[in-house]
């Protein structure tokens, strides 16, 4: 593998005397200082919110403000690296790289961010590098899987779980490359444990290409970005969805990986403080291209729009499989949905696609016209987002050194001290944690072209919710709730169950002495039905005074491998069991119980009769409900919860008697 590596590095340098002409045309700022003005630590200040949240999407500002909040102030380096003299007669100046730039599934990436990173670095050295001295990228490969190498040999399998790989190629930068600064990850696993060495080994971390928010806020003072984060992304996305375009149901379907686990945090967050919280969500594994039982999932679950969080080729899988499933939702992404291959691949499935961007790559703009085309010289291919972010990253990286000089600490600082920066991608703006919080872009599709335009967080108008709490409200202004919890009724909205097998339908009879109970002779007489009823039953009893453990153990047998319809529950204790499973089993329960907090947690599940009724009463409710809907669980709960009077009794949605 370092033998491939070397190979990557010396076509870097030998392509890198092609790039004179284009380096020349780049390079008309001043020359090199080496750090004769080194800058200062940097400043105290305070940026809040925090990387732009707006009110309505930030914890509790419903209720209450916060005493007081992190990620606002600067985590300024206090220790004494700045005093560590610069080495006298250097001949290159070293900078780590550290991708996926092979054997990996994600190398495509890698190899992009790669050479976004060398155009920097080879227009730099034409410039004159660092006083005369050649900047010189070390390329480190992640996901380096060396703890399998017994088994399988030098072509091993590769993991990014794996983090004792990242930590060692981390090492060799800091001790025995000795490099001045690390460029990378794309993985968020690797760039973690990258920080978490850097901590250590007291060296910048300058990254382009992960969007984890939890990496700068470790509170680890080494680590710099321009790539908006998830956070940003995720709240972007929801203003737009909920906000401005009035979806209400919308369901996620994301790669199982930390990138698409993490991903989603922060817009379900957002999804449920706006009212509205993400109704499915579904996941597939890298590498999957069958997409379908997902889909169907979420295509039964009568959402509005479904939102991706996963990379372009998955991403053109699922707007095909969507076109012939006749799904018409809406599909919204996050920013490495969007790209050459997924417009390629999807075609015209992909018509009315959007998904968030760091920048605007349809500008027209001379210094972005003028990159496009030096890049496009250099690798023979238009520059996307891994390129693009990683040529600013790289420029903002290289301008630091030479205003710090050769002081990993000062270098750092001068990276903290940038507050804003013109890159080839726009205008960015960066947080007290070094990370770009400037606003995004949202690319629709239409017509096979991806046009672009300005998305904010904010909303156009401040949330009245807020105003209220604030005392801002205007003097005529209703003081109603902001949310309705439960008054409305709750309906279940997820994949549609299937019948029960064909035979004797069964209920579970679970409460204290439940044999006893299913033996009596009015239950027996219930068993045998009403007169003109079809269907055929039986009990299965399951005793609640016993270890809970056990009868847990035995109501899933009954549910899961008995195909139970139904459980009628004898008491409160065992109907507050009961709903758990059911929630996860999807049957309907019947409660015997005067305890109303079983019907205020919003589970459609579960129906309270008063305790008074007796167990034969509620089992002809049941017979009686099946004959209207089937022997279906899902269509028994409908009928229950439809309003209509069974036997007498009737339900509100909420699952409460309809007392009257």
């Amino acid at each position: 593998m370092r033998k491939g590596l070397l190979m990557v590095a010396a076509a870097v340098l030998a392509a890198g005397t092609t790039a004179s002409l284009a380096g020349q045309e780049a390079a008309k700022s001043g020359s090199c200082e080496c750090g004769t003005h080194p800058p200062a630590p940097p400043k105290d200040r305070v940026v809040e919110p925090y990387a732009g949240e707006p009110e309505d999407l930030s914890p509790y500002q419903k209720f209450a403000k916060p005493y007081d909040l992190n990620y606002i102030r600067p985590n300024i380096y206090t220790g004494a690296g700045r005093d560590i003299p610069e080495p006298t007669n250097p001949t290159e100046v070293r900078i780590g790289f550290f991708g996926p730039i092979e054997h990996s599934p994600e190398q495509v990436f890698g190899l992009r961010m790669l050479h976004g990173a060398q155009l920097a670095v080879e227009e730099s050295n034409a410039r004159g590098g660092y006083g005369g001295k050649p900047f010189k990228l070390m390329l480190h490969n992640d996901y380096d899987n060396w703890q399998a190498k017994a088994v399988y040999g030098e072509d091993r399998a590769t993991d990014p779980t794996i983090w004792g790989a990242a930590s060692n190629e981390v090492v060799k930068m800091v001790y025995d490359d000795e490099d001045w600064a690390i460029f990378g990850s794309i993985s968020s696993e690797s760039t973690h444990i990258a920080l978490r060495v850097a901590l250590k080994a007291e060296i910048p971390i300058v990254n382009s290409a992960s969007t984890d928010p939890t990496i700068p806020e470790t509170y680890v003072p080494w680590y710099f970005t321009d790539l908006q984060d998830d956070r940003v992304q995720g709240l972007t996305l929801a203003r737009h969805i909920y906000t401005e375009l009035g979806l209400k149901r919308v369901a996620l379907l994301r790669v199982n990986s930390r990138y698409g686990r993490f991903g989603v945090l922060k817009f379900r967050d957002a999804s449920r403080r706006l009212g509205h919280p993400v109704v499915i969500e579904q996941k597939f594994l890298p590498g999957d291209t069958d997409f379908t039982r997902a889909l169907k999932i979420i295509q039964s679950s009568h959402t509005d729009a479904i939102v991706l969080w996963a990379d372009e080729a998955p991403t053109a899988g699922i707007l095909r499989q969507m076109k012939a499933l006749g799904m018409k939702q809406r599909v919204f992404g996050s920013y490495r949905t969007l790209g050459p291959e997924m417009l390629a691949q999807a075609a015209d499935a992909a018509e009315g696609f959007e998904a968030v961007f760091p920048y605007d790559p349809t500008r027209d703009d001379p210094k972005w016209l003028s990159f496009n085309a030096r890049y496009q010289a250099r690798f023979h291919e238009k520059p996307e987002q891994f390129a693009s972010l990683a040529y600013d990253a790289m420029n903002a990286l290289l301008d630091s050194i030479c205003k710090a000089g050769l002081n990993r600490a000062r270098i750092h600082d001068a990276l903290a001290d940038i507050a804003e920066y013109d890159g080839v991608t726009g205008h960015m703006i960066f947080d007290p944690n070094q990370k770009n919080v400037s606003h995004m872009f949202l690319g629709t599709l239409h017509n096979g072209t991806v046009s672009y335009h300005v998305a904010k967080m904010a909303p156009a108008v401040r949330p009245a919710s807020i105003a209220r709490m604030e005392g801002m409200s205007s003097p005529g202004q209703s003081n109603a709730p902001y949310a309705r919890v439960g008054e409305d009724g709750v309906i279940y909205a997820g994949p549609h169950r299937p019948n029960a097998p064909a035979g004797s339908l069964k209920v579970v009879l679970f409460g204290p002495h439940a044999d006893a109970v299913a033996q009596s002779a009015e239950m027996q007489a219930a068993l045998r039905g009403v007169i003109g009823l079809s269907a055929q039953w039986t009990l299965v009893p399951v005793a609640s005074d016993q270890n809970w453990g056990a009868a847990s153990t035995q109501l899933v047998h009954a549910l899961m491998d008995e195909h139970a319809l139904a459980i009628l529950a004898l008491d409160r204790d065992a109907a507050h069991l009961a709903e758990q499973l059911a929630l996860k089993t999807f049957v309907p329960v019947v409660a015997l119980s005067e305890d109303k907090m079983l019907t205020s947690t919003n589970v459609p599940w579960i129906f309270r009769l008063p305790a008074t009724t007796t167990p034969a009463s509620a089992l002809r409710l049941i017979e009686m409900a099946e004959e209207k809907s089937g022997p279906n669980p899902e269509k028994l709960r409908d009928v229950l919860a439809s309003g209509q009077s069974i036997d007498g009794i009737a339900f509100l949605s909420t699952g409460e008697p309809n007392v009257k």
